[in-house]
């Protein structure tokens, strides 16, 4: 619990007070949070917008487990100086406006969307058994009732990406 709560702190998807209630939070209200605070503790490469007003695109593949909790949790939100945008199986000539890319547990073990985005400049996310999801950089897992976050320091590397040493450090870190 304590490192749910840690991370659940240091992004900004509770406040103190909250944890000390004890509150039963949704899985999929929490991962929309992690989503979107993900973006702040993660670099892109310069040249990976076409211009400075350029969204962050949160793109979900496959079954849409949200419902609409994603788009309420970016909704009016910006991150470095970016508004966020959320976009459901986009078509391939739209997956290039995608940033953060959240691969569905519906979509199995499939990892071709993840091969094809491991050199695109972006943060790949799937739902995962804890053991491996298929190349991508983090994976989310669901374990005794809590949210768990792995990251793939290799994968991130692959893609361009800079993950925040914060977000490592509460992380569980694939070898």
């Amino acid at each position: 619990m304590k490192l749910i709560s840690s991370l659940a702190l240091l992004l900004g998807v509770v406040q103190p007070q909250m944890l000390a209630q004890a509150p039963a939070f949704d899985e999929y209200q929490l991962k929309a949070a992690f989503l979107f605070n993900f973006a702040k503790f993660v670099e892109w490469p310069p040249d990976t917008f076409n211009n400075p007003s350029e969204p962050i695109g949160i793109c979900v593949i496959g079954q849409n487990p949200f419902g609409s909790r994603l788009e309420e949790t970016v909704r009016g939100k910006i991150v470095a100086n970016r508004t966020v945008v959320v976009l459901q199986n986009p078509d391939p000539q739209h997956l290039s406006k995608c940033r953060i890319v959240f691969v569905s547990g519906s979509e199995g073990k499939r990892s071709l969307i993840l091969d094809e985005l491991k050199t695109k400049k972006v943060l790949t996310i799937s739902e995962t058994d804890g053991v491996n999801w298929g190349g991508g950089v983090i994976g989310l897992s669901l374990k005794d009732g809590r949210v768990r976050i792995e990251i793939d320091p290799a994968a991130a590397d692959r893609a361009g990406l800079r993950i925040s040493s914060k977000l490592l450090r509460l992380a569980e870190i694939k070898k």
